[in-house]
């Protein structure tokens, strides 16, 4: 990988910062930017959300919205760009667990579980992987979930464990890592 290209990573709780720091940062190591949209608009509150987040954007950044086999376009989004920003990487999977929407959370086995996170941990070493062979900068936002209570349904703790394994993943592979708190970036790597 071309030394001055670099994968960062932006985690954070709700609402704390972690886009408006990212696109600032993006905006500042980069001239052509690809933004990778992983959000569905599956809700009134979702479609919200989508909105600000457009709106926010500056126009001449080319956005694509997707969630799986993102690593399958990287190439070709770089011959056109220098710098990637993917927004959000919790909900690309929360998407990719989704997928699988006839499972039963509750009673599903732990070697299904095991599964999916197999498929997610792919997707995402496939991405760093493209994503070091373009050379190009990425920067990812990822939600910090594991600094709260334990959750009280299944589910919640299925998918807690799942991102928060693939955000240290991200993070081993990161050449920086920034955690946001109220608006204030720490670097942490």
């Amino acid at each position: 990988m071309n030394s001055n290209k670099k994968i960062i990573l932006i985690t954070g709780g709700a609402r704390s910062g972690k886009s408006s720091f990212a696109e600032k940062y993006v905006s500042e190591i980069g001239k052509k930017i690809a933004y990778i949209a992983t959000a569905i608009p599956f809700d009134d509150g979702m479609k919200n959300r989508i909105k600000r987040h457009r709106e926010s954007r500056p126009s001449e950044w080319t956005t694509f919205e997707m969630y799986r086999d993102i690593y399958k376009h990287i190439q070709k989004i770089a011959k056109k760009h220098d710098t990637v920003l993917l927004d959000c990487m919790t909900i690309m999977i929360t998407n990719l667990m989704f997928d699988n929407s006839n499972i039963d959370w509750d009673k599903v086995d732990w070697e299904e579980v095991d599964d999916i996170e197999n498929d997610i941990k792919e997707q995402i070493v496939l991405l760093i992987d493209e994503v070091k062979k373009a050379e190009i900068n990425m920067i990812i936002v990822t939600n910090e979930l594991g600094m709260g209570i334990v959750p009280e349904s299944r589910l919640s703790r299925i998918f807690r464990d799942i991102a928060g394994r693939m955000n240290q993943l991200i993070a081993g592979k990161a050449d920086e890592v920034y955690f946001i708190v109220t608006g204030i970036p720490v670097k942490i790597k």
